[in-house]
C-alpha cells in the first residue's frame, strides 16, 4: 500500500543507527507516523524541523504498518525564524498541540489547511498574537470543545459580550455576568471583531484557550505540551508595549 500526499513536519526520534521515526500532519490521511531511512544524517537534517512543508510518500505492506517515508522539502519555515525566538515558540507550540491532540492516521484537513495559514503568518515582521488565539479557538472546535461567542448564555443577547463561561464556553453579557465576574473568564474583543488588540487582550486569549485546551487535554488523559507554557512565557518576556495590533490591520 502507498500513497502520496502534502503534509507539515511535527517531529523525529531516532531510530537505531541512522534512521529516524517521524510524525507528519498530512492533508487527506491526517497525522501519520513513518520511518525515514537516514533521517538522522546530515542530509536529512534542514528537511526534518517542526513547521516544513513537505511532500511525502508512505509505503507499507499493511496500512497498519509504521511503513517508511520518502520526504522532499517543499518550503522551509524553521529555518526562517531561527533568530526570532518568539516566533519560533509560536511554531513549535501550534505544531506540539497537534501533535498532543489529534488521533493517528484520521483525515484532519480543515486542520492541516489552517495551520498551514498560521505557519505562513507567524513571521518575525508580524505581529500574529491575534491570529494564534484565534487559530486556538479554532483547533477547539476540531476536537469538540468549541466556544459560542455570539450570544449570552443567560440572555440570548449579542451585544457587550464581556465573559465566557468556563464550564461551558458560552459568551456572557456584561450585565449577566457582573455578579459573577470572579468565576468567568474575560473575553477578548478580537475574538469576535477583526479589531487589534491589546497586551492584556491578547493575555486574556491565551488564557481562555488555555482553560479549554486543558480541558481538552484532561479528557483525552495527556497533558498540554511544554511548547505551548514556552510560548507564553516568550511573549511575556517580549511583548511590553500596550497596544499589537493583527497582521491584517
Amino acid at each position: 500500500m502507498n500513497w502520496i500526499d502534502e503534509g507539515i513536519f511535527l517531529n523525529a526520534r531516532n531510530y537505531g543507527e541512522s534512521a529516524s521515526v517521524v510524525t507528519i500532519l498530512t492533508c487527506e490521511h491526517g497525522r501519520h507516523a513513518g520511518l525515514v531511512r537516514g533521517g538522522s544524517s546530515r542530509r536529512f537534517r534542514p528537511i526534518l524541523q517542526t513547521g516544513n512543508f513537505v511532500q511525502c510518500a508512505w509505503r507499507g505492506r499493511l496500512e497498519e504498518n509504521l511503513g517508511n517515508f520518502t520526504i522532499e522539502l517543499s518550503h522551509a519555515i524553521a529555518a526562517a525564524l531561527l533568530d526570532n525566538p518568539v516566533a519560533l515558540a509560536g511554531l513549535s507550540s501550534a505544531c506540539a498541540l497537534v501533535d498532543v491532540f489529534l488521533p493517528e492516521r484520521e483525515a484532519y484537513s480543515a486542520v492541516f489547511h489552517s495551520l498551514r495559514k498560521l505557519l505562513d503568518t507567524i513571521k518575525p515582521d508580524n505581529n500574529w498574537f491575534t491570529e494564534y488565539v484565534r487559530w486556538e479557538t479554532n483547533l477547539l472546535r476540531e476536537l469538540g470543545f468549541g466556544l459560542a461567542l455570539d450570544s449570552c448564555a443567560a440572555t440570548g443577547q449579542t451585544e457587550n459580550l464581556t465573559w465566557v463561561s468556563p464550564k461551558t464556553g458560552r459568551a456572557v453579557s456584561a450585565d449577566a455576568g457582573r455578579p459573577y465576574a470572579d468565576r468567568l473568564l474575560p473575553l477578548p474583543k478580537f475574538l469576535i471583531t477583526q479589531n487589534s488588540a491589546s497586551l492584556e487582550e491578547i493575555r486574556d486569549g491565551f488564557k481562555l484557550t488555555g482553560h479549554f485546551l486543558g480541558r481538552a487535554a484532561e479528557s483525552g488523559g495527556c497533558a498540554l505540551p511544554p511548547a505551548r507554557n514556552r510560548l507564553l512565557d516568550s511573549f511575556s518576556r517580549k511583548h511590553t508595549t500596550s497596544c499589537v495590533k493583527t497582521p491584517y490591520d
